[in-house]
């Protein structure tokens, strides 16, 4: 990755969260993480728009949306920025 974006500290939250526990919908982000929905759906947006996560289908509920981690990229971004402190 040539060049890494910058990110506000609770996409990097969000993010980090993803990581640990797996492909995950907003609200149980939201939940889990203890950031506001609203915070999430703008980090995921920031995330995805920058390829270091992407949607895939809940199977389990066509609901709503699951986000996955591209592995690679977030083990750069984490090395530039370090882990996030709860």
């Amino acid at each position: 990755m040539r060049h890494l974006i910058r990110l506000p500290k609770s996409a990097l939250r969000v993010l980090q969260h993803l990581t640990t526990r797996g492909p995950l919908p907003p609200r149980v982000i939201s939940k889990e993480a203890n950031v506001p929905l609203r915070t999430v759906t703008f980090a995921l947006d920031r995330l995805v728009g920058s390829d270091l996560c992407e949607k895939i289908p809940n199977l389990g509920d066509m609901r709503s949306t699951l986000y996955v981690v591209n592995q690679e990229k977030a083990r750069a971004i984490f090395a530039k920025y370090g882990s996030i402190v709860r």
